[in-house]
């Protein structure tokens, strides 16, 4: 089977993004790519509990390991 074919269902949705280490804080962002092992976010913003919101700049690249689970926010618009 091909798998060059194959698109990620969040692709180019608004995502948070839960991480296995950190209990406390996600990403929320557009999940602008996949490439192997990696996810690409664009448009990103640092969710931490008890703190407000921090906006990061520029793309944010994240390995695939270190994701506990990803939610489709298709109609969040950050």
């Amino acid at each position: 089977m091909n798998w060059q074919f194959w698109r990620h269902p969040a692709l180019l949705d608004v995502c948070l993004v839960n991480f296995k280490h950190d209990k406390e804080s996600a990403l929320r962002g557009v999940l602008w790519q996949t490439r192997g092992g990696w996810l690409e976010f664009r448009d990103c913003t640092l969710l931490v509990t008890g703190q407000p919101a921090a906006k990061m700049t520029g793309d944010v690249i994240v390995p695939l390991a270190n994701v506990a689970f990803i939610q489709r926010r298709p109609g969040d618009a950050s």
